[in-house]
């Protein structure tokens, strides 16, 4: 109401850095500090403003407040306590005069008015929840508890269901759309809804006109939109732009039939430009005030030119520069190489007006900055108006300004968007032909935006800024009406006829003519004030029609002549895909009339139209999905199978459903009522489930495969030990066994790219040495199992088979765990011996390989010599000592099942003052393959101390018996020592010394007797 402001300020100073077309933006401060938002009123524009007292005594914290779009006397404001733990309403019926406290029970997260009950509202809580209010928030009805985010949000995704308030329940909703939807995608506007899905990276968008049902959107074939953009809803009609496949930084416009499913190109390469949080910014204004003009700004080959439509799209031309500048000189600006071009932005502060500025209540008035030349400049922004809706333009400032139209543009306020504190602002009461200047403070102030009453009805405005970084805001109120003597009255008004740039004065089928005040006459317009005068019906002419959907005009900006021609992949004989049997429908001729062009007689493109009877048609894009699009379940769970068919006829035809295990039956119907299949899987395994639809024109046919599994784990078996660059076998192992299809991934060491695989194995190799992680993980049906182990990669070992007595296998239920016990058992017991693991095989029966190593901290050899018959003594070893165990009161006995080729070097201990080493090699020592490069002649090997004392650790040389101890160092297949001790006494021990005595002071001396002599002190040993 006239003169009523309501002002929620915050009484804290606080330091807020201003920039260039910016807001100070009200937020609570932080929890630790005080915090009041204080109400302020005022009912004489701003003269006076009251202190609302809403709780007295009571610090109140308002963290928003909703005014009915229907009835702005009806006022909610939403506050906190203090110290957050309930929340309050405080209602008002009378401008904010006086407020009523409400309690509720809940923390409401944002407020909704109904768009014409103004008692009724909606509430979401910031938990999710739903409520709804008839009685203007009094009382509070929980409508829904499930998670919703402006349309339901189910646990298998976002559903769209609509019910009433009065009787809203699970029973009573109503699922129109019968699909998932994507998240943020619904959005209504005037007579329609829109949302979208995706699935299988390919985007579908469906409408619903006048809350009927959802139907698919029908975009040219090919166009593959990356995005769709609702622009416009006006009239009954959509326009939407569209990025396309080949499309980055530009859009498509297109425009619908009254119903929103069919759409024909108007405009491509629509300028665009990404703002944060993936808001896109669309070079496309809708003029306000004149029905059917638009400016857009159209990018091609780099260069942005201005283009201006009367008839919503169905012709664009250039804007015409002014042929003066500000100053009165001459632009030299002539097209067609020079046009005006202006900047269509939109402002980030909602309080300033944007590049481009209009108003429905000052029809024909556009006010913009841009600059004239070849193309649109960003960095200049001079600021030009018009008064006859684009027509003819006029040069008004060389820098942009923000602008407010007061008393239906009767007065043009401009105030300099500049980072520096004004205190002078300009305005014009001839449409832009003069300005004066006034001085609206006396201290300058950083302005932060203007104010004025909804509509822009009066001559009262308010200037809000900051003086300093620091300062409280400033509110100066700037009062024009002292400035206007009188009322304006008929004799004040002249009119001025509505047309295009080529003086065409039918425009949407129509002559209008528009009424505005004489620049002599200095009187106010009023509340009572309206813009229209006249309109008159024009003959149908051949501007009065656009291209049909399937059809393309040649030129979009050349002649009212261009043809519309049928693109490649339309044919339109074809019948429309919602064509029943039975009924008729008519071909398009390739025309259709705009869109709220009101038109009579004259050009008809439409006439002579061809009637068709719609054929059988066959069944066409049939589709069986899963309801949450889980294509993996659980043995006995319910799952709800859903068919839909996109074309085709669906009252004539059958439709068979084979569930895939056993389950076999025939609908009718099935896809034109909606009722899904509900069905439950007893049995693990896949399950190919088909539906088919056939009539007498044809048939079509979908599969999905559905993976029914039991719970499950995953058991990782690998070698624990591999050589360098050898194959290894890595094995997963899934229990209970799975029969349906899984899916392996493999991870090998730091590696982010995995192996992907079929089976259950990998075959691989290991080029590095050291210690490896391995994981596997298992993908079936919505599952995800993981297992990871380390392998050990060595240049060389060496595997010796073992087996075990008869009765283990009795024991063995064959499960890795089991394995793995009794590997490390048998990994215990060698080690007395030998530096190795033990890996138990799978199956029956009982197996292992006994892996020898080199123990972690034995140096590496600079020599191997290799026998045969150390193998043999080790042999010895397992059949005489105690290889053996318990299980369940048996003594279980483990062997080595064949007898290998090994590769022995014995060193012995250094004594004082005397050097004793000796080496003995296989007589075929040709076959095998040491360590040390053969072609290295021996004597340069055995060099005395220096050999020795490099590679013997520090070991006791003898015992409290008077024995001596050495180590004899085994390479076993050239692979890694093993470190077995042996016993002997003293005279052992100068035997072999002199043996070796003699094998170093005659070369001819046969070394195999070394051997010999060796083996046999080695077996005979204690």
């Amino acid at each position: 109401h006239t003169g009523r402001f309501l002002l929620i300020a915050n009484e804290q100073r606080r330091e807020q850095k201003s920039s260039r077309g910016s807001i100070s933006v009200l937020k609570p401060l932080e929890e630790s500090a005080y915090r009041c938002l204080i109400s302020y009123r005022s009912s004489d524009f701003g003269t006076l403003y009251t202190k609302l007292n809403l709780q007295p005594g009571i610090a109140t914290v308002i963290d928003n407040f909703y005014i009915c779009p229907t009835n702005k006397k009806k006022i909610i404001l939403v506050s906190s306590s203090h110290n957050d733990r309930d929340q309050s309403l405080f209602i008002s019926t009378d401008e904010g005069a006086t407020f009523q406290k409400q309690p509720i029970t809940f923390f409401v997260e944002t407020l909704l008015f109904h768009p014409k009950e103004e008692d009724k509202v909606l509430a979401y809580t910031k938990e999710g929840k739903v409520y709804v209010s008839i009685d203007l928030g009094k009382k509070w009805v929980l409508l829904q508890e499930r998670p919703c985010h402006v349309f339901l949000s189910l646990p298998s995704g976002y559903r769209y269901i609509t019910c009433q308030i009065q009787n809203c329940s699970d029973k009573t909703m109503t699922v129109q759309f019968a699909g998932g939807t994507d998240r943020d995608s619904l959005t209504v506007q005037d007579d329609y809804i829109f949302l979208q899905t995706t699935s299988a990276n390919k985007t579908k968008y469906y409408v619903s006109y006048r809350r009927n049902g959802f139907v698919q959107m029908k975009l040219p074939k090919y166009a593959l939109p990356k995005d769709l953009q609702i622009i416009s809803t006006d009239e009954n009609q959509v326009f939407v732009a569209v990025q396309e496949w080949y499309q980055t930084d530009t859009y498509n416009l297109y425009q619908s039939d009254p119903q929103g499913v069919y759409y024909s190109i108007l405009l491509e390469n629509v300028r665009s430009t990404k703002q944060p949080e993936e808001n896109v910014l669309i070079d496309i204004l809708e003029v306000r005030g004149v029905k059917g003009v638009f400016l857009a700004n159209q990018k091609i080959d780099g260069k942005v030119t201005t283009l201006i439509t009367y008839n919503k799209g169905r012709d664009w031309d250039f804007l015409n520069p002014p042929d003066i500048d500000m100053n009165g000189k001459p632009t030299n600006c002539k097209p067609p190489d020079c046009y005006l071009h202006l900047h269509l932005r939109w402002a980030d502060n909602p309080y300033v007006s944007g590049t481009v500025h209009t108003k429905d209540t000052a029809p024909g008035l556009i006010m913009g900055a841009g600059n004239l030349g070849s193309q649109l400049v960003e960095y200049k922004e001079e600021m030009y108006i018009t008064s006859d809706c684009g027509k003819t333009w006029r040069q008004v400032f060389e820098e942009e300004h923000h602008i407010l139209y007061l008393d239906h543009g009767g007065v043009i306020v401009a105030i300099k968007d500049t980072s520096i504190p004004l205190k002078i602002l300009k305005f014009s009461i001839d449409e832009g032909q003069t300005w004066s200047t006034h001085n609206f403070t006396s201290t300058s102030v950083f302005v932060d935006g203007l104010l004025s009453e909804p509509g822009d009805e009066t001559l009262v405005m308010t200037v809000f800024g900051h003086i300093s970084y620091r300062s409280d805001w400033e509110l100066v109120k700037v009062d024009f009406r002292p400035s206007f003597p009188r009322e304006c009255t008929d004799d004040d008004y002249e009119s001025w006829e509505l047309t295009n740039l080529q003086g065409d004065r039918c425009i949407m089928g129509q002559q209008r003519s528009f009424r505005k005040r004489k620049i002599s006459s200095w009187c106010i317009k009023g509340r009572s004030f309206t813009s229209a005068l006249t309109s008159k019906v024009c003959e149908c002419a051949n501007s009065d029609f656009l291209c049909d959907y399937g059809f393309e005009r040649s030129a979009p900006l050349k002649s009212q002549s261009s043809k519309c021609f049928a693109d490649f992949w339309f044919n339109p004989e074809a019948p429309p895909e919602d064509c029943v049997l039975g009924q008729a429908y008519t071909s398009s001729s390739g025309y259709r009339k705009v869109v709220s062009n009101v038109c009579e007689g004259g050009v008809d493109l439409q006439q002579n139209l061809a009637q068709h009877l719609c054929p059988l048609t066959a069944p066409k894009g049939l589709q069986i999905s899963i309801r949450g699009e889980s294509l993996a379940v659980k043995p006995g769970e319910d799952i709800t199978f859903i068919v839909r068919q996109e074309q085709g006829d669906i009252l004539n035809t059958k439709y068979q459903v084979d569930l895939g295990d056993g389950f076999k039956a025939i609908y009718v119907n099935l896809t034109m009522t909606g009722e899904p299949i509900r069905h439950r899987y007893e049995n693990p395994g896949i399950y190919r489930v088909s539906v088919k639809a056939e009539n007498v024109a044809g048939h079509d046919e979908s599969v999905v495969f559905v993976q029914v599994n039991c719970k499950s784990a995953l058991w990782f078996s690998l070698v624990p030990v591999v050589g360098r660059n050898q194959e290894v076998n890595l094995t997963a192992i899934i229990l209970p066994r799975n029969p349906n299809l899984t899916v392996f991934y493999w991870w090998i060491g730091n590696n982010l790219q995995p192996l992907l695989t079929l089976d259950s194995f990998l075959v691989t190799r290991f080029a590095v040495t050291g210690d490896v992680r391995v994981t596997v993980q298992a993908s079936c049906g919505n599952s995800m199992l993981q297992d990871s182990k380390v392998v050990h990669v060595f240049d060389h070992f060496h595997v010796l088979p073992l087996k075990f007595t008869k009765h283990l296998d009795m024991y063995n239920p064959n499960i890795p765990e089991w394995r793995e016990d009794i590997g490390r058992v048998v990994t215990r017991l060698v080690a007395k011996v030998l530096f190795q693991i033990a890996l138990v095989k799978p199956g029956l029966p009982t197996t292992a390989d006994l892996h020898v190593l080199l123990p972690a901290n034995q140096p590496k050899r600079k020599r191997s010599v290799t026998s045969d018959k150390v193998t043999r003594t080790l042999y010895v070893w397992l059949e005489q000592s105690s290889s053996h165990f318990e299980i369940s009161g048996c003594t279980l006995f483990f062997f080595m099942t064949s007898i290998t080729r090994p590769f022995l070097l014995v060193l012995f201990r250094k004594l004082p003052g005397r050097n004793v080493y000796a080496q003995m090699h296989n007589e075929k020592e040709q076959e095998m393959t040491s360590p040390v490069n053969h072609s290295e002649d021996t004597q340069n090997i055995i060099q005395g101390e220096e050999f020795i004392d490099d590679d013997l650790d520090s070991q006791t040389l003898g015992n409290a018996r008077g024995n001596f101890i050495f180590s004899s160092y085994i390479f076993v297949s050239n692979s890694f020592l093993l470190d077995v001790h042996f016993h002997c006494s003293f005279f052992c021990f100068l035997l072999i010394t002199f043996s070796v005595q003699i094998w170093e002071k005659a070369s001819s001396t046969p070394l195999s007797i070394i051997s010999i002599i060796f083996i046999l002190l080695a077996i005979n040993t204690d």
